[in-house]
């Protein structure tokens, strides 16, 4: 038996609980388990980033916002799992997606070790 409901549904927004950088990557977890990943390059400032610049990341706004303070950038968290790139993918996105799991298997997951899902960029 199916049930439908005239209630509409909250959306809510993706934030994230950490972020952290592996190499040129920029990943973030987010409250439901997901792991996203997305190559600084598609992103003005992070493309001219040094990987140590890059890797001092912080949460901002409650899990909603990325900070980098000495690069004076600030990306959404919910902008970059909608896509919302300033620059187009500079490799195939299949090639995104081998460098998520391989990162997932050094770590005992699976997909972008989003309990075996893959992430929303690889799958758009």
């Amino acid at each position: 038996m199916s049930t439908t409901t005239d209630k509409p549904q909250p959306v809510v927004e993706p934030a994230a609980l950490r972020a952290w950088a592996e190499g040129r990557t920029i990943y973030i977890e987010l409250h439901d388990g997901w792991i996203v990943g997305f190559p600084a390059d598609r992103f003005r400032l992070l493309k001219a980033a040094s990987e140590e610049q890059l890797a001092k990341v912080q949460l901002e706004l409650n899990g909603y916002a990325l900070r980098w303070e000495d690069l004076d950038e600030d990306l959404t968290v919910p902008g970059v799992v909608a896509g919302r790139f300033q620059s187009p993918l500079a490799w195939p996105c299949n090639q995104l997606l081998e460098t998520n799991r391989r990162i997932a298997q050094r770590r005992g997951g699976m997909a972008c070790g989003a309990r075996g899902r893959i992430c929303y960029l690889c799958t758009t």
